[in-house]
């Protein structure tokens, strides 16, 4: 028990001092996924908008995908992705392997169906309100899609944020694709289970009060714009 406390103690001390190795870790963790979620939201943003207004065969099947994809397994993602970018696999001569760029490259597979779904459930009842109005005025595809992504803001940053809860969480692929190497790849999730296995709880906590705040700081952004947005229809 005074194991315990003391590890606390001393976890809670290495956050207040920001210790120079839980901070490059959690700036490795921050960098990682906020450009997986520049570049997933890149990708399923618009992609959601064009489900939303363009109506084809396959439809209902992407959409189906996309909600599908949402359980994808991480380590599944993680170990496509190794055997992709491994010396054998077809993008090995890029030598992405154990790189930040291979982490943030499974963080945006796990990620964009998340986006993408949240985003298309917003788009889809902001389309219906507008359907009339835009085909009115004869717009192009693009320009539907632009002001439903414009409109909708509020949302849209609602289902990035989500998908920076889940990727920021990620441990499985990461690990496989990353390789929790020190000073390169170690970020918050390898880093808490590394410690752990080595018994340097002080660390471990510490890692995991950052990665907790940044759980709670997240969910309060998303319960604050759901909030204001529901106002603002009012």
């Amino acid at each position: 028990m005074t194991d315990l406390w003391d590890g606390i103690s001393r976890a809670i001390w290495m956050v207040l001092s920001l210790d120079a190795n839980l901070l490059e870790i959690t700036l490795r963790s921050l960098q990682v996924t906020l450009t997986a979620l520049v570049v997933a939201s890149a990708i399923a943003l618009p992609l959601a908008a064009f489900l939303s207004v363009r109506r084809f065969r396959l439809r209902r099947s992407v959409i189906a995908l996309l909600n599908a994809l949402m359980g994808l397994p991480p380590v599944v993602v993680g170990l496509v992705v190794y055997i992709l970018l491994s010396r054998s696999g077809p993008l090995g001569v890029l030598g992405l392997l154990f790189t930040p760029t291979a982490m943030v490259i499974a963080q945006v597979i796990i990620i964009v169906p998340l986006i993408a779904s949240i985003a298309h459930q917003s788009l889809r009842d902001l389309w219906a309100e507008y359907h009339d109005l835009l085909i009115s005025m004869n717009v192009s595809q693009w320009q539907k899609i632009t002001t439903l992504l414009w409109d909708a803001r509020r949302a849209l940053l609602t289902a990035a944020l989500a998908g920076f809860g889940r990727a920021i969480g990620e441990v499985g692929a990461i690990m496989i694709v990353g390789g929790n190497i020190d000073n390169a790849t170690r970020v918050l999730t390898t880093a808490i289970a590394l410690e752990t296995g080595k018994g340097d709880f002080a660390l471990a906590l510490g890692l995991g009060f950052v990665l907790i705040a940044l759980a709670v700081l997240v969910n309060l952004a998303i319960h604050w714009l759901g909030r204001t947005e529901r106002e603002g229809r009012w």
